[in-house]
């Protein structure tokens, strides 16, 4: 809860390094690490700085306990790693470790196929003139462009209250905080994210003032729940449900090649 909305700048910094630097992965890496993840463990600290402001912890003890955390946390994390490391054979290589085994290390494997992609294959092989989604590059225009657009629509209707409430960089920003699932998962986040929040905007202004953080902390606390509820109950004993939810968007096209002159029965040819 109490989430501090911010653009993210995993991407921005893999493309201009991808840019400055082609070919050098561990460089692309690199720079994102000091680019990206420390402005990401700053927000983390001003979140927990703002719901210590809520909870009337002066600010000293909240920077002290943030402090003494880190340090802990920082070296702990460093000595676990190491050691498993070391004592673990083979450790997150697939082909090489037992079935089932949980050392797979998927976060590492973000890391390593973000470098690849941006680093060593490049943004021009993908975004530039080498590229097939050279056009992807005018949303950075249509993303400089929205508040100008915004702003003078609340110059020509300045009446209209709800006009200066839009704010892109929070509304394209929070899609990062969206859950990496189907479009179906989506709708739930548009209706309670969207519609209910502006219906009791508009109608009980004083609802919102109220219990706008109540709400966000319910609906945090019950997706946790539900999370270590359905891992114990389904997750654990390899159950799955079957509803409306998770038969809604198959796609018999799926599995089709998008590799142009690939002919294969039932699939387009592109």
């Amino acid at each position: 809860m109490f989430h501090l909305q911010t653009p993210g700048l995993n991407i921005i910094t893999e493309y201009v390094m991808g840019l400055i630097l082609p070919g050098k992965p561990i460089a692309n890496v690199c720079f994102k690490v000091y680019g990206y993840m420390s402005m990401s463990q700053a927000v983390s600290f001003l979140s927990d700085f703002k719901l210590g402001h809520y909870m009337k912890i002066p600010p000293r003890s909240m920077f002290l306990v943030q402090f003494i955390g880190t340090i802990f946390a920082g070296t702990i994390n460093i000595a676990v790693a190491w050691w498993l490391l070391n004592s673990i054979h083979n450790i997150c290589e697939d082909n090489l470790l037992p079935p089932n085994s949980p050392w797979t290390c998927p976060g590492d494997r973000v890391f390593f196929d973000a470098s690849v992609i941006w680093g060593l294959v490049g943004p021009k092989r993908i975004f530039g003139d080498l590229g097939t989604y050279s056009a992807m590059n005018w949303f950075f225009v249509g993303g400089a462009i929205g508040p100008i657009i915004v702003w003078l629509f609340h110059k020509a209707f300045p009446n209209q209250s709800w006009i200066p409430l839009i704010n892109l960089p929070v509304l394209l920003g929070a899609t990062s905080m969206m859950p990496p699932a189907t479009s179906v998962n989506y709708n739930a986040w548009i209706i309670v994210g969207t519609i209910f929040n502006f219906f009791v905007f508009r109608y009980r202004k004083q609802w919102w003032q109220r219990y706008n953080y109540i709400l966000s902390a319910a609906l945090d606390a019950g997706v946790a729940f539900m999370g270590v509820l359905l891992y114990f109950s389904l997750g654990m004993e390899n159950k799955s449900l079957t509803w409306w939810g998770t038969n809604g968007e198959h796609c018999s096209l799926a599995t089709c090649p998008t590799a142009k002159g690939i002919a294969v029965d039932g699939c387009p040819i592109h």
